[in-house]
């Protein structure tokens, strides 16, 4: 695919997709990563003399106006983020504001859903993107799965390329499982097995070894006989996660399980809690996190791994303690890759909040701000935002 150096910017008006469906607080954003990934491309387009359009969603307005989900309070931050003034139009003004703009001029549009066309991938409103523009850049790859008249329909119409922090998440996902420094861990955690299914058959036959925690690690627990209290499990797919087990023996991939756990009676930050082997859970308790000895057992795993692709927590990290495998595990994969032994790639739901939680974000190789496109990559599907890229 294109890429930025591939365009000549300069004095064009260039249709940028870009994520900021950021968390907002009382009108602030809370969380502005989504923001600063953005940076990159738009301050090379712009100061390059191109005449910057940026497109995004925000919400779920559901193709209609909704005022609350308006892109406007979002100028300003996007502004001191690229150290530049950032004019914002309406979807209706859109073609006024893009006639008046000069070269180095960065226009932010509304929000894109606010238009039934968007979500639906209409030829109409796809058409009416594009005649604001002379390139089309997508730097969004956590919106890449959904075939959107900005994320598919344009990049159709007129000449296309990957934007810088798109650029790069391929990049490193490619590290992670394409072409990656071996052995492979993949470790997988989350509530349930059910929404993970996709992900865990296709990570076995790319990945040495497999790390299951959280929640899912309870149905595997008791496919395998074993009492697991009041514990979260999909009884019903114990059979599936045996099935799981067998193939991975097949293909040689070695799955990790927990050997000890912390249980307690309810789920709240603070509760009393106590720490034993799998196979000594007792009625009415919960498994809320891993033990010190499966800590250990997977910083041991690690040390001997060249790349580790990481997907949702091993515990209820929200309530300390039941934290402290996550933090653990995840500190000692950010210290491996800080002096190069480890390319660790993390990303999805509610991992990269659980890394910054332990602190080991910053440190990782890579980490992916997207939730349902970096699963369906894990998935080994085709993202029709970057399929339609290609050339």
């Amino acid at each position: 695919m294109r890429v930025l150096d591939d365009l000549s910017p300069g004095g064009a008006r260039v249709l940028v997709r870009v994520d900021l469906n950021v968390p907002m607080r009382d009108g602030q954003v809370g969380d502005a990563t989504r923001i600063e990934r953005a940076v990159p491309t738009l301050s090379e387009l712009a100061g390059k003399g191109a005449r910057v359009i940026v497109l995004s969603h925000f919400g779920r307005p559901k193709g209609r106006v909704v005022p609350a989900l308006s892109l406007a309070p979002l100028a300003g931050p996007l502004g001191a983020a690229l150290g530049r003034r950032v004019a914002f139009a309406s979807l209706a003004t859109a073609p006024e504001a893009v006639a008046n703009m000069t070269d180095g001029d960065v226009l932010l549009l509304e929000n894109l859903r606010f238009d039934p066309g968007e979500e639906a991938n209409g030829l109409d409103f796809a058409q009416a993107l594009a005649a604001l523009g002379d390139f089309y850049v997508n730097d969004a790859f956590s919106c890449a799965h959904r075939a959107h008249a900005s994320t598919t329909g344009l990049a159709y119409l007129l000449p296309a390329a990957a934007g810088r922090a798109l650029q790069a998440e391929l990049a490193a996902l490619q590290a992670a499982l394409a072409s990656p420094r071996r052995p492979v861990a993949a470790l997988v955690g989350g509530a349930k097995v059910s929404s993970k299914l996709a992900v865990l058959g296709h990570l076995l036959d790319k990945a040495d070894q497999l790390i299951i925690g959280g929640g899912m690690a309870n149905t595997f627990l008791f496919a395998k006989g074993l009492a697991i209290g009041a514990s979260l499990c999909e009884t019903d797919l114990a059979q599936t996660a045996r099935e799981i087990v067998a193939k991975a023996d097949k293909v040689g991939c070695d799955i990790a399980l927990p050997v000890d756990v912390v249980l307690a009676r309810d789920l709240r930050a603070g509760t009393d809690s106590i720490t034993v082997s799998v196979d000594q859970v007792p009625d009415g308790m919960m498994i809320l996190d891993i033990g010190p000895a499966s800590v250990s057992d997977l910083t041991r795993r690690l040390a001997g791994c060249r790349t580790l692709l990481w997907n949702g927590p091993l515990g209820a990290f929200e309530f300390p303690p039941f934290d402290r495998g996550t933090v653990q595990v995840a500190q000692a994969a950010a210290a491996q890759t800080r002096t190069g032994d480890l390319t660790s790639v993390a990303g999805g739901g509610d991992t990269v909040a659980a890394l910054r939680h332990a602190g080991a974000a910053d440190d990782f190789t890579y980490v992916s701000t997207a939730g349902g496109a970096f699963l369906e990559w894990l998935e080994g599907k085709v993202l029709p935002g970057i399929k339609a890229l290609e050339i």
